[in-house]
């Protein structure tokens, strides 16, 4: 028998949870209190609809002392939540795609890679230098690309023995056009943060560059 799909959709179709779902693509884990308030609901309904996310492998719950947070299962939840997003962008009855905030539109976080502005920028760079093959839905590393990173320190070898996509394109919802996921996408924002180029905004998924921290950022990835 196939996998019935209403389930899915009924579970992330449902507005409160839509919300929740949401709020978690910071790459953040969440108390249940936190996520009453992103959805604006009690403490009571979050924990009923939470617990029907947990049930549908679309959350996972951890405890830490008496805390519980939650967290979406997977990249996977984070890439179809992404693909919803520019889904229903393109329905939208108004021409403007994207979020009504100039900042998560600049840069921001899609789960654990770049997106927005920034991102796509750097996916196009890449791309130009012949460092990534771009084929639309599809993305390679190119063998130069391979010698690029490489230089840089970074262990592709060890990305390649991962069961997780080296370099994966993801559409951006803002942009309409790809920016970099996969395990390199990880690395790369994981790295910019590291290298305090750039911080995540507390409570959201804004990514803020400072002009020194882009800068830099840019010209690491880019052939000299």
């Amino acid at each position: 028998m196939e996998p019935n799909i209403a389930t899915i959709a009924g579970l992330i179709g449902e507005e409160t949870r839509a919300a929740m779902l949401m709020a978690l693509m910071s790459g953040k884990a969440l108390t249940a209190t936190e996520l009453a308030i992103e959805a604006d609901i009690t403490a009571q309904t979050a924990s009923s609809h939470l617990n029907k996310l947990v049930d549908g492998e679309l959350l996972i719950v951890r405890k830490q002392g008496r805390h519980k947070y939650f967290q979406l299962a997977n990249r996977h939840v984070a890439d179809l939540l992404e693909q919803i997003l520019t889904l229903s962008a393109s329905h939208a009855s108004t021409t403007q795609t994207g979020p009504s905030d100039p900042h998560l539109t600049y840069a921001r976080i899609c789960y654990d890679h770049l997106a927005g502005e920034i991102g796509v920028s750097l996916y196009r760079i890449l791309a130009e230098q012949e460092v990534i093959m771009d084929q639309a839905s599809h993305t390679a590393l190119t063998p130069k690309g391979e010698r690029f990173f490489s230089d840089l320190g970074i262990d592709i070898e060890g990305m390649k023995k991962q069961r997780r996509p080296v370099c994966k394109s993801c559409l951006d919802w803002s942009e309409r056009k790809n920016h970099l996921a996969g395990s390199l996408g990880q690395y790369i924002l994981s790295h910019a943060l590291q290298k305090q180029w750039a911080y995540q905004s507390p409570g959201t998924r804004i990514i803020q560059f400072s002009d020194t921290g882009l800068a830099a950022f840019l010209s690491r990835y880019t052939l000299k």
